[in-house]
């Protein structure tokens, strides 16, 4: 799975999120169970996950809906 953004801001990672199931790129959202132990804080971030053939496509539809700012670096 490769990284595409690693966020606290839940409304940012569920625009993501639709913006990849609208094309059809399956997701996951990682480290969401966390907030439970956090008591619901928001201070640790979750990561929007995509599989790593179609992470160039998925980086290119964040991109194109102004996102680019939020990707994380590709190692």
């Amino acid at each position: 799975m490769h990284e595409l953004i690693r966020a606290n801001d839940p409304v940012l990672l569920s625009f993501a999120e639709s913006l990849m199931k609208d094309a059809g790129i399956a997701c996951f959202i990682a480290d969401q169970g966390m907030s439970v132990l956090e008591g619901s804080l928001g201070m640790l971030p979750r990561r929007l996950l995509v599989d790593e053939a179609m992470a160039d496509q998925a980086r290119r539809i964040l991109t194109d809906a102004g996102l680019g700012g939020e990707l994380r670096e590709r190692k």
